[in-house]
């Protein structure tokens, strides 16, 4: 597959903040279903942070892949595959771009799915994950392999709605367990919210968590 043929890679990200050389951090910030970049840069602004440089991918169509996520993989193919590879081009441009700068991704609803099947599955030298409302796909709950320690200590940021109309919370508490065997240091939050979003609370969340990283206080 070439990148003329990846929808997904149609558009560049777009960019928000500072330069990365320039950041406390950079976040690599993935929408979900339905949702287009203006979501993460509504999220930029309420989180509120100068010293963060973000990077925003846009699915194309809106959607980065076709199926609900607990569905068996196949099924969300080739669009999953597509999508999986824009987070790889992405990551290794963000890396590249950023040199010292710690990298963080993050990820609401079919982002944070995306992101949790890729941190799981490829284990990306990455500074920290926030997955908000989301899991690895696939019907089964399983494991991964550990590859070389490569999320060893990583902060992740996880949080959800008890009962979350999209995101079952098995599916969300598999998913922090999983990252947990491969050494990844989980916080996982749970609350009670009808609405399927960020809300203040976790904004809060995710402030604190850059700026640990980032080095701010």
């Amino acid at each position: 597959m070439t990148d003329a043929d990846n929808p997904h890679l149609e558009s560049a990200p777009v960019t928000l903040g500072p330069p990365a050389p320039q950041a406390g951090v950079v976040v690599y910030a993935v929408h979900g279903r339905g949702q287009s970049v203006s979501f993460m840069e509504d999220l930029a602004q309420r989180v509120a942070l100068p010293d963060v440089a973000w990077v925003l991918p846009a699915a194309a169509g809106g959607t980065w892949y076709p199926e609900p996520f607990l569905r068996p993989v196949s099924q969300n193919e080739p669009r999953l595959g597509q999508a999986r590879e824009a987070v790889r081009q992405h990551l290794a441009q963000v890396r590249a771009a950023a040199g010292v700068v710690p990298v963080v991704v993050l990820g609401f609803s079919q982002g944070a799915c995306l992101l949790a099947e890729h941190l799981l599955d490829e284990q990306p030298p990455v500074a920290g994950a926030v997955l908000h409302t989301g899991g690895y796909l696939g019907p089964d709950e399983h494991a991964w392999p550990d590859r070389e320690g490569a999320l060893r200590d990583v902060p992740v940021l996880m949080a959800t709605a008890q009962a979350d109309a999209w995101v079952p919370m098995h599916r969300v508490e598999a998913t922090a367990r999983a990252l947990a065997g491969l050494g990844a240091r989980v916080t996982l939050d749970v609350y009670d919210d009808e609405e399927h979003h960020v809300n203040d609370n976790a904004v809060e969340r995710i402030r604190g968590f850059l700026r640990r990283l980032s080095g701010g206080t």
